[in-house]
């Protein structure tokens, strides 16, 4: 089926991504961050839950016992602050455990920070058509699966520790109060563990899902994607933000190399090498710098800047570039090649002034390479 340029059928681009994410558009897993809060909570209730225990203890002797000093010298804020010590450390540590529960779940999905943008009015969010598609869209009916999921597990769970618990549960107000206690205790921590682990289950099954359905909600056109490239092209910071993460693509030696190179040869745009033959010093052309793509365009725009020839000879450009390492000298049967052009490079002047065109160049049958690197003589 031709393509009518609606169909959203392409990858998010990187500027895409980024402006999603500062409207709040960003992974979101509300099934984990209720798993890691109530396995917080669980594994604080299996660790601190006999220090809450006895500091409870702590404050109940603490309030019922009192003498004939205390009551000449009542002081009600004293009391109260003497009996909410014991059991502030312990609450203290729980506010500690969740609160990093819910700040690590955006942590782990890349999704940490604060955007003006996720909290600004939305109109869209008040049509009453767009609630329905919501409620009974994809994203609701998956709402509500996970729900039942949830409800389901739990529910089997409880039923089965209940079950498997409910013998010893009954015997023990036979026992010790104490030890009594401490069962019930036991079995509570237990269930909560099981449970909060049911849950992590659930959101480990939940975070593909929201991946799926976040890298769908950002697909694009291609025409979405032509506008998009139309405008950043033409965006001037775009540009120069552009044209600095390509020169920062090569090495400070490489950048000097270019400086110094007495021609550039390109494709005329996958590919570019920068040749230096210096009279008297070097024994033959070397390559000082090469690169394909975004660092071809880096080592064409630093050639431009600092008023380094840039010749178009798409033949030999690849020839040297799958031949040669940069530092290395031309390969042997490329000699002639290059040194016509670099005798036209030595006057160009003077061509420029007497109209000469850059002369017709003759590779070697066996130095022909396409795009790939793969040898094109017959």
């Amino acid at each position: 089926m031709a393509d009518n340029g609606q169909d959203k059928t392409e990858a998010p681009t990187a500027k895409r991504r980024k402006d999603a994410a500062e409207k709040g558009d960003v992974l979101q897993s509300k099934e984990l961050g209720t798993a890691l809060v109530v396995l917080s909570g669980a594994v604080w209730a299996a660790m601190a839950g006999p220090w809450m225990v006895r500091s409870c203890e702590k404050v109940i002797q603490q309030g019922l016992t009192f003498d004939h000093g205390v009551v000449e010298g009542f002081n009600p804020g004293g009391a109260i602050i003497s009996l909410m010590v014991p059991v502030a450390l312990p609450l203290a540590t729980l506010l500690a455990m969740t609160l990093v529960a819910a700040v690590g779940t955006p942590a782990m999905l890349g999704s940490l920070g604060f955007r003006w943008g996720a909290i600004g009015f939305k109109g869209a969010k008040l049509n009453p058509i767009n609630g329905i598609q919501c409620m009974f869209g994809l994203q609701g009916l998956t709402e509500l699966g996970k729900a039942i999921l949830k409800v389901s597990v739990l529910g089997v769970v409880a039923y089965w520790l209940l079950k498997s618990r409910m013998p010893d549960l009954l015997g023990t107000g036979r026992g010790d109060p104490r030890a009594t206690y401490a069962a019930i205790g036991q079995s509570f921590t237990f269930a909560f563990l099981v449970m909060a682990s049911g849950l992590v289950a659930i959101a480990g099954a939940d975070i593909p899902m929201q991946l799926i359905q976040r890298a769908r909600r950002l697909r694009m056109s291609k025409q979405e994607i032509k506008d998009e490239h139309k405008q950043t092209e033409g965006n001037p910071e775009a540009k120069g933000a552009q044209k600095s993460k390509r020169r920062e693509m090569l090495s400070k030696s490489a950048r000097k190399a270019v400086k110094e190179a007495t021609v550039v040869l390109t494709n005329p745009t996958h590919f570019a090498v920068a040749l230096r033959y210096r009279p008297g010093f070097d024994a033959a052309p070397i390559v000082v710098a090469k690169g394909r793509d975004e660092t071809a365009r880096a080592i064409r725009e630093l050639a431009d800047a600092d008023a380094v020839p840039i010749l178009s000879y798409p033949q030999l450009t690849r020839a040297i570039y799958f031949t040669s390492r940069a530092g290395q000298l031309v390969r042997e049967d490329l000699y002639i090649a290059v040194a016509t052009i670099l005798a036209f490079v030595f006057n160009l002047d003077r061509a420029m002034a007497e109209g000469i065109v850059q002369p017709k160049i003759d590779v070697p049958p066996d130095a022909h390479f396409d795009e790939q690197g793969r040898a094109t003589a017959s």
